[in-house]
């Protein structure tokens, strides 16, 4: 499979290259975006740079899908939007983004997310799609629970950051699963 790029209507979601790293490091140096993320704030572009990597990585062996968001009208990277724990097999796969400050609340990370929903269920074929948020990240989960992800549950000690273990909030949404049409969504990350 090549990697595919999609769009909404304010995002174009690509590739993420090494092009891109000193926007990414900009992103995840800053403590504000990684409080909730489960790694600590990088230090270095040779960090940014390995996640990009990474990213490559998991595409190519099937366990990862990670795209950039761009927003159309400034062309500047703002974050990533994807897929991890990717298993065609099982037909399932983990959501995971990130946002720089700049354009929290604005409705980015919802266009894309939803994007990358219908991508998964009807292109990948997946039945179900996961989230994993840190049970004091309310901004996250209130944002999966409009796109209509279920709680699940619980996981303890799933998270490591800093440090230490933490529990986190486990959601799921299904192929199957009945929607409601949502308009443009409002979210606080």
């Amino acid at each position: 499979m090549d990697f595919q790029s999609l769009s909404t209507n304010r995002l174009d979601l690509i590739r993420v290259t090494e092009s891109h790293v000193n926007d990414f490091y900009t992103i995840l140096s800053d403590s504000r975006v990684t409080q909730y993320y489960g790694i600590d704030p990088l230090t270095s572009l040779e960090e940014a740079s390995q996640i990009i990597h990474s990213f490559d990585q998991t595409f190519s062996m099937k366990r990862g899908i990670r795209w950039g968001m761009i927003d159309r009208s400034t062309g500047r990277f703002i974050g990533t939007v994807g897929l991890n724990n990717w298993s065609p097999y099982a037909k399932k796969a983990e959501l995971g983004f990130e946002l720089h400050p700049d354009f929290w609340r604005r409705g980015y990370v919802s266009e894309a997310v939803q994007e990358v929903i219908r991508f998964s269920f009807e292109e990948l074929a997946l039945h179900r799609l996961g989230a994993v948020t840190f049970l004091e990240n309310e901004a996250s989960y209130r944002l999966l629970e409009k796109l209509g992800f279920s709680f699940e549950g619980v996981l303890r000690g799933y998270l490591y950051q800093g440090e230490r273990s933490h529990d986190a909030r486990m959601y799921g949404r299904l192929r199957t699963d009945v929607i409601t049409p949502q308009v443009m969504i409002e979210e606080t990350v």
